[in-house]
């Protein structure tokens, strides 16, 4: 499996070429935004990781031009604590997205749950049952019904559908959606899946978002 890694910080890219080339994959580094919109757009690569601050083209203006050329699984990672930047990567077609510093696991588990799952042949809508969430459009629906989302609800939503079967953890929500670690007294986090839930599975028979007790939250059909 080929993958292309654009990232402009030496000390990371050279830690994750060299991690990943231990697991037996094939790795090239682009080091700016130029050269990584050359070498994305050559194509042969099975995913790309690709940095949002980049001198040259950001991460941003590569994605746009990738998604106009075919599918590759792109994994974004960025330094920036705004969910607009996130929500904004989403709506780009970017799968999946991790927030520095990470731990090299994580980034490896990713890597891997990109090229297992592959990417959809309607890249640009999210499905589970009758919920549909359009990530060019960033709207959803349920039933034909239009649901009423916030930023950090829609970030939510799309990294819980992303990764739809998967038990998510409360500390990865707290990561992805919040830019903090997770604090066992806090209930932000219970109360923003209370509000999307009350949005998401309320007014329907159906419910889709669960509480898996001690583990976090899996959105799928039927019980968790």
């Amino acid at each position: 499996m080929r993958l292309l890694i654009i990232e402009d910080e030496h000390k990371l890219a050279d830690h994750l070429q060299k991690g990943l080339s231990e697991q037996n994959y094939e790795v090239t580094v682009a080091r700016d935004g130029l050269s990584g919109r050359r070498m994305a757009l050559a194509g042969g690569h099975d995913l790309i990781i690709l940095d949002v601050m980049l001198p040259g083209l950001d991460g941003f203006g590569i994605l746009a031009e990738v998604r106009q050329a075919g599918n590759t699984p792109v994994l974004m990672l960025t330094a920036r604590d705004k969910v607009e930047d996130r929500v904004r990567g989403l709506e780009g077609g970017a799968d999946d997205y991790l927030v520095k510093p990470f731990a090299f696991s994580e980034l490896l588990a990713r890597v891997h749950a990109l090229l297992r799952r592959g990417r959809s042949h309607e890249a640009t809508l999210l499905k589970l049952a009758d919920l549909e969430l359009d990530v060019v459009r960033r709207k959803a629906h349920r039933g034909g019904t239009r649901l009423d989302l916030t930023a950090k609800e829609y970030v939510l939503l799309s990294l819980m559908l992303r990764r739809q079967g998967e038990v998510v953890s409360r500390a990865t929500l707290a990561e992805q959606v919040w830019d903090m670690h997770f604090d066992s007294d806090t209930n932000v986090i219970e109360v923003a899946v209370r509000r999307l839930r009350a949005k998401l599975d309320d007014p329907f028979e159906v419910k889709l978002l669960h509480t898996v007790r001690g583990q976090g939250y899996v959105l799928r059909r039927g019980n968790a």
